[in-house]
């Protein structure tokens, strides 16, 4: 099955939309194939505004239908404690508001954006998109990471070449209590460092303190700017240090 026979036999869908590569090229599927589509963006603690930001460029791009939620997950104490199934509290709340919110609006088929190469094994919201039938078409139809960038580039896609962006509330170590003013600092944090030309990094924190992860051949970069660096996340956390076991 391709996805637009997917669509065929499903013609009105509801997304749950993140403005990351897989759900954008989902929801641009949708407006082609779909007879009838609507996105929908939670806006939660532990989404950056920039994430926002892309998801309502990319609507507006292709002429989609998009309503944004606001959600407090940290309400939920089960995802505040932060323990290692957080994800599986966390995506239970989000889809069941965006799976009521696509009710009020007559849709019965919710989607995500999962994809091929996504471990289910390894994921606890999985479980929780499973148990609310969630369908995942990208993950049906058999498309890849790589196969989902190279047809969004083809597509014309700002977000072909997205880096991979995984929630705010990663950056906090498991069992260590999750809060507003934490992740408003890894935010801070993280969005400083992106103006200084950095990619595809993370600002971890523990304790108050944080710990800068970067690809390898960024290393230099921030040497070359440590004193900034310092300067500004130094207002932010009781330290400040370079993880030398840097992403790949």
């Amino acid at each position: 099955m391709n996805l637009q026979e997917f669509f065929q036999q499903n013609p009105e869908v509801a997304i749950a939309f993140s403005g990351g590569v897989d759900s954008s090229y989902l929801l641009y599927a949708a407006t082609r194939f779909a007879k009838r589509a609507k996105a929908y963006y939670v806006q939660a603690e532990f989404q950056p505004q920039f994430e926002l930001d892309d998801a309502k460029r990319l609507a507006e791009e292709l002429g989609a239908d998009m309503q944004i939620i606001h959600v407090s997950v940290l309400a939920d104490p089960q995802v505040a404690a932060n323990p290692a199934n957080r994800c599986y509290y966390c995506k239970q709340g989000i889809f069941q508001t965006i799976r009521k919110a696509a009710a009020d609006d007559g849709f019965t088929v919710l989607l995500d954006g999962t994809n091929a190469s996504d471990d289910a094994t390894d994921r606890p919201g999985m479980k929780a998109l499973q148990e609310l039938s969630v369908r995942s078409p990208l993950r049906e139809c058999g498309l890849t990471k790589d196969e989902i960038r190279r047809l969004s580039k083809e597509a014309g896609l700002f977000t072909w070449d997205k880096p991979a962006y995984a929630c705010l509330a990663t950056r906090i170590p498991t069992g260590e209590e999750i809060t507003s003013e934490k992740l408003i600092a890894v935010e801070k944090a993280e969005s400083f460092l992106m103006t200084l030309g950095f990619t595809d990094f993370r600002v971890r924190t523990a304790g108050g303190h944080a710990r800068i992860q970067l690809p390898g051949n960024q290393t230099w970069h921030l040497l070359k700017n440590k004193d900034k660096v310092l300067a500004e996340l130094k207002t932010l956390f009781k330290s400040v240090s370079l993880d030398l076991e840097e992403r790949s």
